[in-house]
């Protein structure tokens, strides 16, 4: 094993990563962006009100997005169980 192969597997799989995590971050980054803003123009100044709709988006998000984010990631340990003995061997 060398260390370029090491670190191609470990590029792709923080890649993987951040493709995961990317819809329900940007999901719950929009929605406090809207909600910072109506904070801001009403003056409510309410810790709580941001929680249940940033779950509720993430949640959409995911509904949405679950189908793509299980295919990557079913794709990169498709591809990283095939690479197993190319990269061991």
């Amino acid at each position: 094993m060398t260390p370029e192969s090491v670190m191609d597997v470990g590029y792709q799989a923080i890649r993987v990563t951040m493709l995961l995590a990317a819809p329900l971050l940007l999901a719950a980054l929009a929605i406090g962006l809207a909600i910072g803003v109506f904070q801001a123009a009403t003056q409510i100044q309410e810790m709580t009100l941001s929680f249940i709709p940033k779950l509720i988006a993430m949640a959409v998000a995911g509904m949405i997005a679950g189908p793509w984010m299980l295919n990557v990631l079913l794709s990169f340990t498709l591809n990283l169980y095939a690479s197993i003995p190319e990269i061991t061997g």
